[in-house]
């Protein structure tokens, strides 16, 4: 099981500069909405784009619905980050009432 962070608390420590996130979801979902300032590889592409990802940040991974940023927090876990998955996804943060770019974003 991966560590979790609620949507207010990952709000808290994307704001205060102590986490990025990091979303994993596919080009379109992306399209349809993202947290300001996430650091977008999808899912697929993660394993030849792992360079991208900063090993001297907290992360916050970031999908749907939490189920596959828990698989890449397992991994990046394994690999030494320092990881948390974003529970219950983007599907939590929108209900959360949390803001999405562009405005006003959806989550597909």
């Amino acid at each position: 099981m991966s560590a979790e962070v609620s949507a207010p608390e990952a709000k808290t420590l994307l704001e205060r500069g102590e986490a990025i996130a990091l979303d994993v979801r596919e080009a379109y979902e992306w399209a349809e909405g993202h947290i300001a300032g996430a650091l977008h590889v999808p899912l697929g592409e993660l394993g030849q784009r792992l360079h991208e990802v900063p090993r001297d940040r907290r992360i916050v991974a970031v999908c749907r619905s939490g189920n596959r940023s828990g698989a890449v927090t397992q991994a990046l876990a394994q690999a030494g980050y320092d990881v948390l998955n974003l529970a219950g996804g983007l599907i939590s943060w929108h209900r959360h009432g949390l803001p999405l770019e562009p405005a006003p974003g959806t989550v597909a």
